[in-house]
């Protein structure tokens, strides 16, 4: 049976603005990182993007390297294009990014103009688009003058391979620098992508958010549910075919402690108090005060994304249960 996007997609998303520009993000963003690649099942990818469109996810976050192996998680989204959202690319944010090692030699890794260039090309050819919404330099590069990065990101949206640009994990004041670079050479950042959740809470512990907001950035953050362990999957235990359970690079048995596994019980009691789950607390948490533009889950399983979308009925947080997750977070 062909899919066919539901008529009311839009009802149950909430969609924020993007820092101070015309942009908007869906509140959850749908990121295809690890779980979408060669290895996965066609059938699986596909059911999962048409179920995030039609729970409201607009944003598709990408990169070159995504997969395994690198590349493939862009292919496998061309193709989706192509099929089921054929005729849908205006109702679409599509991101990727270039920063991490994509091929060898000198030319294939970092942030120099040379790189940048040719992976986004490589980018658009394997999805067979004209451009994206939003490209990110992925991480900082502590070699090539940040002049050059933010130039190359110019240089993109001028030749109209890409609509906005954002950077990814750089430090509050390079990345306050960097803003200042884009602004001046007439090419706003718009959004920062950065590791925030419960348990990794460096970017309030540092000027970061501060940062994005004097300067009118906006945010998302990736990894919300710390890798899984924000969620009802090692309440009791650590299941065989788990994350931890499979030592991933990601991931390992160091992460989970005792005092890591009494923080989490206790945070799923507090979740169940508010008629939530452990993730769906988890993410309104990082989405609490507006602070955060949207956040960026990654999903195996339809049901995985009806939870993150079911989160929205119940984003606040009452001053004593802040003081309760702040006071556990800290024992």
């Amino acid at each position: 049976m062909t899919w066919q996007a539901s008529p009311t997609r839009y009802d149950m998303m909430e969609y924020r603005r993007c820092g101070h520009s015309g942009l908007k993000l869906p509140a959850i963003s749908l990121g295809l990182w690890h779980n979408f690649g060669e290895s996965t099942c066609a059938d699986t990818d596909h059911t999962l993007l048409c179920h995030a469109f039609d729970r409201g996810i607009t944003h598709f976050d990408l990169a070159n390297n995504y997969g395994p192996p690198p590349g493939s998680a862009e292919y496998l989204f061309g193709r989706q294009l192509r099929g089921d959202f054929r005729g849908l690319r205006d109702e679409l944010i599509v991101s990727t990014k270039a920063g991490y090692t994509m091929w060898d030699g000198p030319y294939g890794d970092w942030g120099s103009r040379k790189y940048l260039v040719a992976s986004l090309d490589n980018s658009l050819k394997r999805m067979g688009l004209e451009y994206v919404d939003i490209f990110y330099h992925h991480r900082p590069d502590p070699d090539t003058p940040l002049d050059e990065t933010m130039q190359a990101l110019d240089h993109l949206v001028r030749q109209g391979k890409a609509l906005y640009v954002g950077l990814s994990r750089y430090p509050a004041a390079l990345a306050r620098e960097a803003f200042a670079i884009l602004k001046r050479l007439g090419t706003p950042c718009v959004i920062h992508q950065f590791k925030y959740s419960l348990f990794e809470r460096e970017p309030e512990e540092t000027p970061l958010l501060a940062t994005l907001a004097d300067c009118n950035v906006g945010s998302i953050a990736f990894s919300p549910l710390a890798g899984g362990l924000l969620t009802n999957r090692y309440l009791h235990g650590i299941p065989q075919y788990s994350r931890v359970a499979s030592a991933s690079k990601f991931l390992t048995l160091d992460s989970l402690t005792v005092q890591k596994r009494e923080q989490i019980s206790r945070l799923y009691e507090i979740a169940q108090r508010r008629g939530q789950s452990l993730a769906q607390m988890a993410l309104a948490w990082v989405l609490r005060d507006n602070q955060v533009t949207s956040v960026l889950i990654g999903a195996s399983k339809t049901q995985q994304i009806d939870d993150a979308v079911g989160m929205l009925k119940q984003r606040e947080f009452s001053l004593t249960e802040r003081a309760e997750i702040d006071t556990l977070l800290r024992s």
